[in-house]
């Protein structure tokens, strides 16, 4: 299991646009559980309408975490994501 966690900076957190682009991502890695934690709630990130319920904020600490054969890749190209874009 790998854990990555980052505090959003967008202004407009985790919309639909980027949750999308998350969701895509994650479903690249079907053996790899990938999930989003804020606060105590942990979502599959391959659910689009899980990951906004979440309400992901600017200045909000999320947590991602990936279990699998393939979490150390999944992690970087999602972590990357979210460096990038959020």
């Amino acid at each position: 299991m790998k854990q990555f966690t980052y505090i959003v900076k967008d202004p407009l957190g985790i919309h639909a646009r980027p949750a999308g682009q998350i969701v895509k991502q994650a479903k690249e890695y079907p053996d790899t559980l990938v999930t989003i934690t804020k606060g105590e709630k942990t979502v599959n990130a391959t659910h689009l309408m899980k990951l906004m319920s979440l309400g992901v904020k600017t200045g909000d600490t999320i947590v991602l975490t990936c279990e699998g054969p393939n979490e150390e890749n999944a992690l970087e190209v999602i972590g990357n994501f979210l460096c990038d874009n959020l």
